[in-house]
């Protein structure tokens, strides 16, 4: 089941940050390159003091590739279909009831018979009374359709309205929430089908296994802050193995569904079939520390025990007042049950903040708590890390462990208001962070991944290869089981060489030969990122072919 777990959140001021801290602290410590402003959009030429970038040279058919994107930066259509094309590995952050398009949730309000309130443009159940319209009624009605399409997605915002776009993004969740918990399957074949089309090959979406039963279960024991007896009381008498049963029945429920509504095994199959796709448990940290612990107890334990389920995360705004108030606490209770479950991933939403949305306290500490007390594998936004206490230690030790970052530009934008210059993006990337690109929520957002490659393309110089290892970083980083394709590089930075098994092979060129193939059926992680290199070797014939 999907709950609303984005719930709207007023903007609170702060002070200003004295002088000496923040972005402009820690780029004082790093060579001069790192304090120029990034390349403006067209500009071609790449920052090369990044480690990640100059792991590896580029091979003549990159280059070449690379003279062809130069060549069209100022030609849309063709950047439009360059980056469409271009392969983009997985997408580690979406959230599955923001992903699915606007209009499809509105189809599916209208096949449900539910109403909607004509002030606040959400979603009820039926009969419809006063102050609502059938949501049928979109179906015929233009412009109620446009109503409902702009009260649930950032389509047509603008901050003229007296609200920000912080506060209208979170909202939009709770406006449609009633849409979104009946149809797992149906939004996932729509994510997975957008996301295939986009030349994507993996998908780490979002959701909450087992909801209801996992509020009843917390507010039966109780919190206790002992969180070692708390944790034996989740568990007694199979409490807790029950809502893993549950949560195990949700996702049949929602593959068979998935099935039907993308055409899997028939003559007409969705391109979303060929996906790859694990859940990501969410948590809602706005929640009761009993709910929470709740939450990440179960997602824990079904990461161990259903290979579907890989991650925990906390997700609902992190400004929301007991989110804030609760932060440390959810990391030590991250850090008990880490101890418990330690082959269960974690990756956390930190630093999803700027100065004047919270106190300039509560911008030092989030992201460096998520790292060295919450056991976080990748890190979600961390928009807000030049603000951290010792923020260049953090980086140094976010690239040492080989903590990625995940970066959704569009939402960065909309929520936040942080483009450009003022994007921590350069700054990971300075220090060896590896960097993932996302899409967060592109229902709401009205986006999708090719755009954000095509921002970090071009706002920020990146070559081609420097892409190319975007997507690979995608891959590498997610929670699939197996080591790889790649040999490590070390310190976060890496060559993308091939590893030992498939080391003289050419993906795209020629088939695997017998060492090889054995390695990638054994590891589902490398096969994937096999296939990411044949498409890779396929783009880049096409490309080179239509310069001819």
């Amino acid at each position: 089941m999907i709950t609303n777990t984005r719930p709207r959140r007023r903007h609170r001021r702060s002070a200003p940050l004295a002088a000496g801290t923040g972005l402009l602290a820690v780029l004082s410590l790093l060579p001069s390159p790192a304090l120029a402003a990034p390349p403006g959009p067209g500009t071609a030429t790449a920052d090369t003091s990044a480690p990640e970038r100059t792991a590896a040279a580029s091979t003549g058919t990159e280059r070449r590739v690379d003279a062809y994107l130069t060549a069209i930066r100022n030609r849309p259509a063709a950047l439009r279909s360059f980056f469409r094309d271009l392969p983009k590995g997985g997408d580690l952050h979406n959230h599955l009831s923001g992903a699915a398009s606007t209009e499809l949730l509105i189809k599916l309000a209208g096949d449900d018979g539910l109403c909607i309130e004509t002030k606040t443009m959400t979603a009820r159940t039926g009969p419809c009374g006063p102050g609502t319209r059938p949501a049928a009624q979109a179906r015929t009605d233009r412009a109620f359709h446009r109503q409902i399409l702009r009260a649930w997605s950032m389509q047509d915002f603008s901050s003229a309205s007296g609200e920000s776009g912080h506060d209208h993004f979170f909202a939009t969740f709770g406006k449609f929430g009633e849409v979104t918990w009946r149809h797992n399957g149906t939004l996932l074949a729509d994510v997975a089908n957008t996301a295939a089309r986009q030349n994507q090959f993996y998908l780490e979406t979002m959701l909450t296994p087992a909801s209801s039963g996992a509020k009843k279960l917390a507010d039966q024991v109780g919190y206790q802050a002992e969180l070692s007896r708390m944790h034996h009381a989740l568990v007694a008498g199979g409490k807790l193995d029950k809502l893993v049963r549950e949560a195990g029945r949700e996702a049949d429920k929602g593959n068979a569904e998935f099935r039907k509504a993308a055409g899997c095994g028939t003559h007409k199959p969705g391109p979303g079939c060929r996906m790859t796709i694990r859940y990501i448990s969410q948590v809602s940290r706005g929640s009761t520390p009993a709910r929470v612990f709740t939450q990440m107890a179960l997602a824990m334990r079904l990461a161990e025990r259903d290979h579907r389920y890989v991650a925990v995360n906390l997700v609902q705004p992190e400004d929301e007042a007991n989110a804030l108030r609760n932060y440390r606490l959810h990391m030590r209770m991250l850090d008990y049950l880490h101890r418990v479950y330690p082959r269960a991933h974690i990756t956390l939403h930190a630093g999803e903040l700027v100065p004047g949305l919270v106190k300039p306290e509560d911008l030092r500490f989030h992201i460096n708590e998520a790292v060295r007390t919450g056991h976080a594998e990748r890190i979600g936004h961390g928009v807000d890390v030049a603000h951290e206490d010792n923020a260049a230690g953090l980086l140094r030790t976010m690239a040492k462990r080989d903590i990625a970052v995940e970066v959704p530009f569009t939402s960065n934008r909309q929520i936040l208001g942080v483009t450009g210059a003022d994007h921590p993006f350069p700054l990971y990337r300075r220090f060896g962070v590896p960097v993932v690109l996302a899409t967060d929520d592109p229902g709401v957002s009205r986006s999708d991944i090719s755009t954000d490659y095509r921002y970090a393309a071009t706002t920020y110089g990146l070559r081609y290869r420097e892409l190319k290892d975007l997507a690979r970083a995608s891959l590498e980083h997610s929670f699939l089981p197996g080591r790889g394709l790649w040999a490590d590089g070390g310190n976060g930075a890496r060559h993308y060489e091939l590893s030992n098994a498939c080391r003289t092979e050419r993906p795209g060129v020629r088939p695997p030969h017998t060492a090889c193939k054995r390695f990638l059926a054994k590891d589902l992680k490398a096969a994937l990122e096999w296939k990411q290199e044949e498409a890779f070797a396929r783009f880049e014939h096409r490309i080179l072919k239509a310069r001819h």
